[in-house]
């Protein structure tokens, strides 16, 4: 069949197979032509590995490092005549290219949150792997069914005590207005810190640390947002933000576990603002990201996820460095994203945006086409005319 982006909202219902593998190549070549990661990870679990910043990871652990990797991820697989989710076709093509470097690379397809996924994982790592020594943290998922209690729990993205109004972007539309989100209840906010807060992540360790399934030294990392203030009130203030603050108490936790085994250590990376599923569906962002890639374009700092990963092994973990932390105890690759002069002028900018400059005053054309590229839209060499088999069976 041919398939086409059928954009609904802020999600592509559609995905390319070959054009999947085309964007997983050109990150796979990013971290090969930046050379080899010295003292890298080589046995390597990522919980959320599909997508964005966790298959980011994947490919700079993999190819940065040679790293054996075990990729645990939930994405709808293909059926005849229906394409898969981009997650999908990313995990595909990753394994292949990674088998086909003599490197391991196997895959979990399933819930995270469940305890039997976690069996399923613990199983494979004893019988291929025997430990791991660097477990990322990298899941965004809209709900939770808690493995012992059942509760079904689903995220919200709104303000927390009072209601929010500010402009936003439809980045299909190129429409700006203004948007109102009324304030999340006590309930909705205890859901959304249970989905996405740090308590899963405690499991995972936890489970992998009584299996004795952690080497020695043993690094994990979960991935967060802190964002500049102008998106505070649906980030950082917001239910996401309360959620990221508990991912935090659990690092700490972690952080505990880990110096028992052999002096490892867990933190948080706060990365920077990027077109990726789960920023699409947040109210405001768009905007910000769409003002943000015009400025540090032009500045030259500009970096997707493969660069920030990629930085974040050959700087802050590895190759002879340690990671610099922040006065929380977080370590900042949002830190070209965050310098004042980047803010200002985001600041200076934001107000005089309307639907009739917003492509002058913003990247809108670069958001769009980073999205398109997530679903394997708009790949040089891709003939997006020519019939595709959607049905691709995991490797």
């Amino acid at each position: 069949m041919i398939l086409k982006p059928k954009v609904r909202g802020f999600v592509c219902v559609t995905a390319h197979p070959e054009g999947c593998a085309a964007h997983v190549q050109q990150w796979i070549d990013h971290v090969k032509a930046k050379g080899p990661i010295a003292g890298g990870p080589k046995r390597v679990l990522i919980i959320g590995a599909s997508t964005g910043y966790g298959l980011a990871t994947r490919v700079t652990a993999a190819f940065g490092s040679g790293a054996a990797t075990l990729g645990i991820f939930f994405e709808r697989p293909s059926e005849e005549g229906r394409p898969a989710t981009p997650g999908w076709y990313n995990s595909i093509a990753l394994t292949h290219a990674a088998r086909a470097a003599g490197l391991y690379a196997k895959n979990l397809n399933g819930d995270a949150f469940s305890d039997d996924i976690k069996q399923q994982a613990l199983a494979l790592i004893r019988a291929d792997l025997g430990q791991v020594d660097l477990v990322i943290y990298s899941l965004a998922s809209p709900r939770r069914t808690h493995p012992t209690t059942g509760t079904v729990h689903k995220s919200c993205l709104k303000p927390v005590g009072a209601s929010y109004t500010n402009k936003t972007v439809d980045t299909d539309k190129g429409i700006v207005s203004t948007v109102t989100i009324e304030p999340a209840s006590d309930v909705e906010v205890a859901d959304t810190v249970a989905v996405m807060g740090g308590e899963d992540w405690e499991m995972w360790m936890n489970a992998l640390s009584e299996a004795q399934l952690l080497a020695p030294g043993t690094q994990s990392v979960a991935y967060s947002y802190i964002g500049p203030e102008v998106t505070w009130a649906i980030y950082k203030n917001g239910t996401i933000g309360l959620a990221k603050n508990d991912l935090e108490r659990a690092a700490r936790n972690i952080d505990s576990l880990l110096k028992l085994n052999g002096g490892g250590r867990a933190f948080i990376s706060v990365n920077k603002a990027l077109v990726t599923q789960a920023s699409s569906a947040i109210p405001v962002v768009p905007l910000y990201i769409s003002i943000l890639y015009k400025l540090m374009k032009a500045r030259g700092t500009h970096e997707g996820c493969i660069e920030q990963i990629q930085r974040l092994f050959a700087t802050q973990m590895y190759n002879g460095h340690k990671p610099k932390f922040d006065e929380s105890g977080r370590v900042r690759v949002d830190d070209w994203e965050m310098v004042p002069e980047i803010q200002a002028a985001v600041r200076a900018i934001w107000p005089g945006v309307t639907t009739e400059n917003l492509a002058e005053q913003t990247d809108i054309a670069g958001y769009r086409t980073e999205f398109l590229k997530l679903f394997g839209f708009g790949l040089p060499g891709i003939n997006y005319d020519a019939d595709t088999e959607p049905h691709r069976p995991m490797l």
